[in-house]
């Protein structure tokens, strides 16, 4: 469906893939009405630094902002925030608004992103147990990180242990629950995982593997302990909770829109409904480099969806569709993935992990599908471009580091 004549487009959330949207519409030659509706108090920011940078004090917040508030308006954009899309009536196109307003729109963009996992134990709900997710999270859990204080992190995920960086390189004692037998078992391989949990011991976090949470004890309404599955007890100041997200499908699902695990999309975007297009952490998209479909969890997946959805709005070709990649700052090392290493069925070694300078590339009959990298920007970078073009190469030559990277990809592409 041509929307190129759209008069009226609203954007239903204010996170990463909406600050996107909106420039790229407004960008690619869109002068109409648009919206931006955003539950939180702050104009559209970056999430990355919370639990980085910005967690340490080193980055002040107005560099957290895409763009200043004076952008908004100076490209007549209509920003409401502390509000949220309730509902959509699609028969009649006709977003509310929570308070009562409605916003008709000729297209609607949902970019409500996801939320944190909820801990479900006692104790959930003491003072001193937080989620590291928005901008207010971070104000709340600032003031408490103070050295020598005891944080317990619950997940070993990628927010669970960049913030066990953070709070060891401020003096907190740290320890670090997963109930899977390593770190980062979701998303990257036992070579890597067993890297970074040296790393953190190095450090001096404590990393409790395998192990299951009981429940969390309080005094005085504020937490003092987590209590393990053998009866374990943890002093605990601060608790932090990582144990994934839940993409916020629930305003497409309502209105009858195609869901499974996030809002399902085309290439393009577009859901079910021909006026209503997902994006971000909310929407499960087509994977085109690796032949199925699914949710991404990052920046890099946000602003290329929020470009697709733009430019098909506008009726504009398509833009480019990039290997999937992430990123890790944790202490001094910058961990760079390229493409899913889902399914692999080989991994080779490029440099040796003792130097703190090494990369893992995934291989499925042959044919390289992800890389993890260490301080290594060429192996990511040629990754990414052997990814998408489907190169097979011999284990031996990805692993001799006498050969550049650079050479590799231009004899892949050869």
């Amino acid at each position: 469906m041509d929307l190129s004549d759209a008069k009226r487009i609203v954007i239903a959330g204010a996170g990463q893939a909406a600050a996107q949207a909106v420039q790229s519409l407004r960008q690619g030659g869109y002068t109409g009405a648009l919206t931006l509706v955003g539950e939180e108090a702050a104009i559209p920011y970056q999430r990355p630094p919370l639990s980085k940078a910005y967690m340490k004090g080193e980055m002040a917040e107005e560099r957290l902002y895409f763009r200043p508030a004076s952008w908004y308006e100076d490209n007549k954009i209509e920003v409401m925030l502390g509000s949220r899309v309730t509902s959509i009536d699609r028969a009649a196109r006709i977003a509310h608004i929570q308070h009562g307003a409605e916003l008709p729109y000729d297209a609607l963009v949902i970019a409500t992103g996801s939320r944190p996992r909820a801990l479900a134990c006692q104790g959930a709900n003491l003072a001193g147990v937080h989620d590291l997710r928005s901008l207010s999270d971070v104000e709340r859990i600032r003031p408490q990180m103070v050295e020598g204080r005891r944080m317990v992190i619950i997940g070993a995920g990628y927010i669970g242990l960049e913030a066990a960086a953070v709070a060891r390189t401020m003096g907190l004692d740290v320890t670090v629950l997963e109930m899977a037998p390593r770190v980062l078992a979701r998303v990257t391989s036992p070579v890597m995982s067993a890297f970074f949990a040296d790393e953190h011991s190095a450090r001096g976090v404590k990393i409790l593997t395998s192990t299951a949470l009981s429940h969390l004890e309080g005094k005085d309404g504020q937490i003092s302990a987590a209590v393990l599955a053998d009866g374990a007890k943890l002093p605990a100041d601060i608790v932090l909770v990582g144990i994934g997200i839940v993409p916020n499908e629930e305003l497409a699902k309502d209105a009858g829109i195609a869901c499974s695990n996030g809002i399902l999309t085309d290439r393009d975007g577009r859901t079910s409904d021909p006026h209503v297009f997902a994006a971000g952490d909310c929407a499960s998209r087509p994977l085109v480099h690796y032949g199925r479909t699914g949710r991404l969890e990052s920046v890099h997946n946000a602003i290329e969806q929020g470009k697709l959805v733009a430019a098909a709005i506008l009726g504009q070709p398509r833009p480019s569709e990039d290997c999937p990649w992430f990123w890790s700052d944790q202490y001094d090392l910058k961990l760079q993935i390229a493409g899913l290493s889902t399914d692999y069925d080989t991994i080779v070694l490029r440099g040796d992990p003792t130097d703190r300078k090494f990369a893992a590339f995934y291989m499925r009959n042959g044919t390289l599908i992800a890389a993890d990298a260490v301080n290594s920007p060429p192996e990511f970078l040629a990754s990414k471009k052997l990814i998408m073009s489907g190169a097979k190469i011999a284990p031996d030559v990805l692993s001799d580091v006498s050969i550049p990277m650079k050479d590799i990809a231009a004899k892949a592409a050869a």
